[in-house]
């Protein structure tokens, strides 16, 4: 039986969940360190929603099995642990800013944190006396997540948690979940498709598409593991790639003009290099997180191979 002291946060091991006979994920493997940000990223209908609301015990699993530190979710001490943001921010609108503060209290008595609560709230303009109905979509999205922080639980999942919010308020939000991260150690898994935002942000990645897990892991190593290299096309060869190089080991290329660019998958101790590297008719370079989501996204499904770097 596993330690929920010190299992992982999140551990999700040939996950399937099924709608109607639609497969929205399927032999799923997702393991996540307690502590850390987390990015879910995917096109729309990966999955991402679904892996969610499976954490939070809102749904069951079709086939294989997920834990939240080592529990079931959905049960009572996975419940007192986790707390969900879903994506439409569900809030009772007749309710008043204080109301919902104070259901957020008694149905979380003994944890619930109303500084913490509070803390989200304060400079927004939002008054307590206003009902959730008459205010903004990102008024209302910061009140879900002050919802979510009061609650002081060890996993926050928060789904696309910033998509209503001006760029100054998303900025303020991060800087507030990156703090509950890092002085608490709590461990926050927040989807988004804006990748650009998540550079400086997320300590892992967790890449869905098809419905599995493509990507997963720490985001440093996961950069470490790739290549970007950029040089003169071939053009006798219709990927623009030298004939001699390791196709097995793109990820993907594109050809602009004369010029081809391509992410490949670094081998230890022996960085893919075309011919010609070392004399500078190639460059070679570290992706950066955006760039290397992009191209895993872009490559077709087949050859998107699932890797590991946790």
């Amino acid at each position: 039986m596993s330690d929920p002291h010190h299992a992982p946060a999140l551990r999700a091991t040939g996950l399937g969940r099924e709608f109607g006979g639609r497969r929205a994920l399927h032999a799923c493997d997702v393991e996540l360190p307690a502590g850390g940000v987390t990015a879910l990223v995917g096109p729309n209908g990966a999955g991402k929603s679904t892996l969610l609301q499976l954490a939070a015990g809102l749904l069951r699993p079709s086939s294989g099995g997920i834990r939240v530190f080592g529990e079931a979710p959905g049960t009572a001490g996975a419940r007192r642990r986790t707390a969900f943001l879903a994506q439409d921010k569900p809030l009772h609108a007749g309710f008043t800013v204080a109301d919902t503060l104070r259901l957020g209290r008694e149905l979380n008595r003994g944890q619930w944190d109303q500084d913490a609560a509070e803390q989200l709230l304060t400079g927004s303009g939002i008054r307590r006396a206003a009902r959730v109905g008459s205010l903004s979509g990102g008024n209302r999205t910061r009140l879900a997540l002050a919802l979510v922080l009061g609650k002081r639980a060890d996993l926050l999942l928060l789904d696309e948690p910033l998509a209503d919010l001006d760029p100054v308020a998303r900025h303020d939000v991060t800087a507030l979940l990156m703090t509950e991260a890092a002085e608490r150690g709590t461990a926050i898994v927040m989807s988004s498709h804006v990748l650009a935002e998540l550079e400086d942000v997320c300590d892992h990645v967790v890449l869905l598409k098809d419905g599995a897990a493509r990507l997963c892991g720490d985001v440093q190593e996961l950069c470490a593991a790739h290549t970007w290299i950029t040089g003169r096309a071939d053009p006798v060869e219709g990927d623009g790639l030298p004939r001699s190089f390791d196709r097995g080991s793109v990820v993907h290329s594109a050809v602009g003009g004369r010029q081809v660019t391509a992410l490949v998958r670094t081998p230890p101790g022996a960085p893919p290099s075309p011919d010609g590297a070392a004399d500078g008719r190639w460059i070679t370079e570290t992706p950066t997180l955006e760039s290397l989501l992009l191209a895993h996204l872009r490559a077709p499904g087949r050859t998107a191979e699932k890797e590991a770097a946790v």
